[in-house]
């Protein structure tokens, strides 16, 4: 089976790396991918908004399933492109049709979602540029923090959880009326903030079955002891410790059930990955977010874990027969650790060459944001390489990841050291 995946990250490198191990695996393709993904399958230098050049790709290599890695072409319909179009509709799509994956692309159609089916979440309202007044107004009436969250897409930037109400007011205005996120901020939900620690499920479903992947809990803020400015993920571990048969249950019960359901009573066709964002507050689980994908690199400490056929899974999903399939999953525990431009989340050079990644031999090395140019291999983003590896526990697992990627270096290279430090 010949397999296009569509992506560049630590998400699409550890989806590949696991699809190639299928005896079912043709050919594999990622569009535009990066230097590890180039180790594994053939990149194609199409962006994952151009549909018109999957289509062309599509046909020219004789793909039998596309993998949809982010958000963005979600959001957009690629999975709509692609079923209407006489030529590709018998390519399954892993990943939700366009209306599915407004429980991303829209805060507000989220938290719709969750009260309308009584899902726990944070309390909250929205408003848009002309209820200025009635969402200052409205920030009043809360305790400090103060949660701003843009409606639309903004690239994990879109999020603000202020101290002071003064502030909160004037990044409100500074939203709605400046369009601090553009079209992502027209709309922002104001929510309670809810203190407590956080975790990720995963869910894959076609509709009618689904199953649910190991927790995971990935580290956030670029500085030691979740510190400094968000980030795309500095590192992450699973299991998670404080996730108990109990507490799993708890999730099951109020949340992952309800959102399938959910789903189904709304007439809402799914295909693909639902990604819970979950805090627990207390004893009970909350839900912060959904998305629409695998979150990253989250990712990197799911998939290794299971020990499955992607392939067989995802060909499951296609037919609906989700439901026949046991997941087997690994009893170790899986670390990552993300290694970053200098810089990063701000500015930050590209074009910096790596080395040691020769050496590395007891952890997997994800390729997120790299290239190749001259043989060489060079950064290509702020999230660099991450490196996962297996341990009995979290802790034994941790130690490889550090003890490897001290061996892997390059101008700037910067990496967390306390991954999993709330969970002793």
């Amino acid at each position: 089976m010949n397999i296009l995946i569509l992506g560049s990250g630590g998400r699409e490198h550890t989806l590949a790396w696991k699809l190639k191990q299928s005896p079912k695996c043709g050919q594999l393709f990622i569009a535009p991918g990066n230097a590890g993904t180039a180790e594994i399958g053939a990149n194609l230098d199409i962006a994952v908004e151009d549909f018109d050049g999957i289509k062309q790709a599509a046909l020219q290599h004789n793909i039998e399933m596309v993998i949809v890695g982010p958000e963005v072409p979600l959001v957009q319909g690629i999975h709509d492109f692609i079923l209407e179009d006489k030529e590709l509709q018998h390519i399954p799509v892993i990943g939700p049709r366009k209306y599915a994956a407004t429980l991303e692309g829209s805060k507000q159609f989220a938290k719709e979602f969750m009260y309308r089916h009584g899902i726990p979440t944070a309390a909250y309202q929205s408003f848009k540029a002309g209820e200025l007044e009635a969402g200052q107004a409205f920030l009043e009436t809360l305790n400090p923090p103060y949660v701003l969250k843009a409606d639309g897409l903004a690239a994990g930037k879109g999020v603000l959880i202020l101290d002071d109400l003064q502030q909160a007011k004037d990044e409100l205005q500074a939203m709605l009326i400046d369009s601090k996120f553009g079209e992502a901020s027209r709309t922002v939900v104001i929510e309670e903030f809810l203190s407590g620690i956080e975790l990720s499920c995963f869910v894959l479903t076609d509709g009618n079955d689904y199953k649910v992947f190991p927790m995971a809990k990935d580290y956030k803020r670029i500085g030691k002891g979740d510190t400094g400015l968000n980030t795309g993920g500095m590192g992450a571990v699973s299991p998670v410790p404080f996730a108990d048969k109990e507490f799993e249950a708890r999730i099951h019960d109020r949340i992952v059930k309800p959102t399938v359901e959910g789903l189904k009573k709304d007439g809402i066709p799914y295909m693909g990955f639902i990604f819970i964002g979950l805090i627990k507050v207390g004893d009970d689980p909350k839900v912060i977010e959904y998305n629409v994908r695998l979150g990253d690199p989250e990712t990197e400490v799911v998939l290794p874990r299971v020990k499955n056929d992607l392939v067989d899974l995802f060909q499951a999903l296609a037919e609906n027969r989700l439901g026949e399939i046991e997941l087997d999953i690994d009893p170790r525990a899986a670390t990552t650790v993300m290694m970053v431009s200098g810089g990063y989340p701000g500015s930050y050079e590209k074009k910096k060459e790596i080395s040691g990644l020769n050496d590395i031999k007891d952890a997997i090395p994800f390729h997120a944001g790299t290239t190749v140019e001259q043989g060489a291999v060079v950064t290509n983003g702020g999230r660099v390489l991450a490196l996962t590896a297996y341990g009995e526990n979290f802790l034994d697992a941790l130690k490889v990841s550090y003890r490897e990627a001290a061996k892997i270096s390059f101008d700037g290279a910067y990496f967390r050291d306390d991954i999993g430090f709330d969970l002793n």
